[in-house]
């Protein structure tokens, strides 16, 4: 798996391990000057060392709840410092050049676990953090327009329903956002964004930017403005926050930085967070090891915290296609240092995904099929969305005013934080297991595909958990509305100077179709200049929906509307591709009906 984002880097970058996380899923928190006040549930750290040593170590001591002040003393005599401390929760953030450090406080009464977060050295950043850039912004002449991923959760149709509510808040725990992104400004909320790089919460302005592209990516899924302007969000009525985790140039997560953010999460009232990255070095945390366990104990106690001030954390799954219910082996841990190839047991935890009362996130291609890279695990996977694979990823918000595509449970974790956002603005008194269970009840059952590696039922399995994520019916939605849905996911291929079909038949609708029929169509193919694309209808009648436009354009992924007004539903609908020159071939990858 990769560092710890989920998701991929733009354009045409393969998919990382991810939840085991893409390359750069780690949000940096700038760290407060010593003594400054923390949010409810944290303490004012003690003062930080004078400045930087080289050997500085990050450890977790972990007392009873409220117990951290009585070991503060002992923290420091056995050469270590206080950097920051979680009374609440009772975790205290330490750091300590000592090599003896974690067996000396683990003899301490009143500390009960004490580990190691890191194998390699604190950056020196962490005592004087520096702030990200603010890119210059670039203007676009992007106008919105339907997205093959919001078509497949019927985002678009759940927007007639609602947008979202101004009043609430979705953290994105990441990379850092882009604040000044033309389709992100109109959302973000400043008041309650920070860096939680390093353990401990950076409020200066710009501290939550992003040290790279992965946040923004996610933030513009989640929640970009509907102004007409490049993109829209699942939720684009909600407000973001930017807490950003990941540390610069390592771009990790380290467990002090996720403890951080759920930490602020709690105590500034997010609804929902949207975690799309594991914690950094560990691909799996290991209860049997010392270190490990205090790590699995501290961000659990955060986790636990932030939910019971009412925020839903949701966490992509991971981009190694790895059977999470299980393991064996773990190969890419510790990411900051040197990997060994280890045995492992499914006592070890991928966190935050695995951690009780996460929604974990699986991933989907365009059509709906399982992601070829997207981790699977029957009983540990919750929910699928969009997330991209091959040629056709998802596009969204970057840096400086820009646009492009990622693929990676990274991006399908954001998808499904934006319909828990829709959920929370339609229903303002549900708790996060409310949302949870909602999201599950909503979500569109997916039966397993023949592979044996999916197991359970049609209702609940390891590839795609309850279904998948289902925007429309989780605002009280008809799915789809007025009428009913039906889908072709048969590839068919497209060869040079063919015409080929793919049909759908449709049957208990009432009467005619609708004169706003909707032709949701996914073809793959590298020049799409070459084809015409009809509808037909079961008396014949054709309805062209593309005719050789587009030139040298890759695919067609696009919702086409159809009066179809004069023809009666009922009966066998053809999807019609004429390929009308030579070298360039593609499929028909899926189609749809929406009446």
């Amino acid at each position: 798996m990769a560092a710890a984002a989920l998701g991929t880097t733009v354009a045409l970058a393969a998919p990382a391990g991810f939840a085991q996380a893409a390359p750069t899923d780690t949000e940096p928190v700038a760290a407060r000057s010593a003594g400054a006040t923390q949010s409810t549930g944290t303490t004012a750290p003690a003062a930080a060392p004078a400045a930087w040593a080289a050997g500085t170590r990050a450890y977790l001591v972990i007392t009873a709840p409220d117990g951290t002040s009585a070991v503060s003393g002992a923290v420091t005599s056995n050469g270590g410092s206080v950097f920051a401390a979680y009374d609440a929760i009772g975790v205290i953030v330490a750091h300590s050049t000592s090599a003896s450090f974690a067996s000396a406080m683990r003899s301490v009464g009143g500390v009960q676990q004490v580990g190691a977060t890191r194998t390699s050295d604190v950056p020196a950043d962490a005592y004087n953090p520096a702030l990200p850039a603010n890119p210059s912004q670039s203007a676009t002449t992007l106008t919105e327009s339907n997205r093959w991923d919001m078509t497949q959760i019927k985002a678009e149709q759940a927007w007639a329903v609602t947008t979202g509510s101004a009043t609430v808040k979705v953290g994105v725990l990441d990379t850092g956002v882009d604040d000044q992104h033309q389709d992100i400004a109109p959302n973000f909320n400043a008041a309650d964004s920070a860096s939680c790089a390093y353990g401990k919460a950076d409020t200066r302005t710009g501290a939550w930017r992003d040290v790279g592209t992965h946040g923004t990516h996610v933030a513009g899924t989640i929640a970009a403005a509907k102004n007409g302007k490049g993109v829209i969000g699942v939720a684009p009525g909600v407000k973001i926050s930017s807490v950003r985790i990941a540390e610069p140039t390592s771009s990790l997560f380290f467990a002090e930085n996720t403890i951080c953010g759920f930490m602020w999460a709690g105590d500034h009232g997010f609804k929902v967070t949207n975690n799309s990255y594991y914690t950094d070095p560990w691909q799996f945390n290991c209860p049997d090891n010392l270190d490990q366990a205090a790590i699995i104990e501290g961000v659990r106690r955060a986790q636990v915290y932030a939910e019971g001030k009412g925020s839903l954390q949701v966490a992509a799954a991971g981009n190694s296609n790895y059977d999470l219910a299980n393991k064996t082996t773990d190969s890419e841990s510790p990411n900051d240092s040197t990997p060994v190839t280890r045995t492992i047991t499914n006592a070890c935890l991928d966190i935050p995904t695995e951690l009780p009362g996460v929604v974990t996130v699986a991933s989907q291609a365009s059509g709906g099929a399982k992601a070829s890279y997207s981790n699977f695990g029957n009983g540990v996977i919750d929910i699928a969305a969009p997330g991209g694979d091959g040629s056709t990823q998802v596009y969204s918000t970057l840096p400086g005013g820009k646009y492009g595509n990622m693929s990676g449970t990274s991006m399908a974790s954001p998808h499904v934080a934006g319909v828990a956002a829709l959920i929370a603005s339609t229903n303002p008194t549900f708790t996060p297991a409310q949302i949870r269970d909602q999201l599950g009840v909503q979500a569109t059952d997916r039966a397993c595909p023949s592979d044996t590696r999916c197991k359970g039922t049609t209702t609940k399995n390891g590839f795609f958990g309850e279904g998948a994520v289902d925007a429309l019916k989780a605002v009280g939605g008809s799915t789809p509305p007025p009428g009913a849905y039906f889908e072709n996911l048969t590839d068919v291929t497209i060869a040079d100077n063919a015409t080929v079909e793919s049909p759908i038949t449709v049957s208990g609708v009432t009467g005619n179709a609708p004169a706003t029929l909707k032709v949701g169509v996914d073809i793959k193919h590298t020049y799409i200049g070459d084809l015409k694309v009809d509808l037909v209808a079961p008396d014949g009648t054709v309805y062209t929906v593309h005719n050789r436009t587009g030139s040298g354009t890759d695919n067609i992924v696009q919702t086409f509307t159809v009066n179809a007004s004069a023809e009666v539903a009922n009966g066998v609908w053809k999807l019609r591709v004429n390929d009308n020159a030579s070298q360039d071939t593609g499929k028909i990858d899926a189609w749809n009906l929406t009446f």
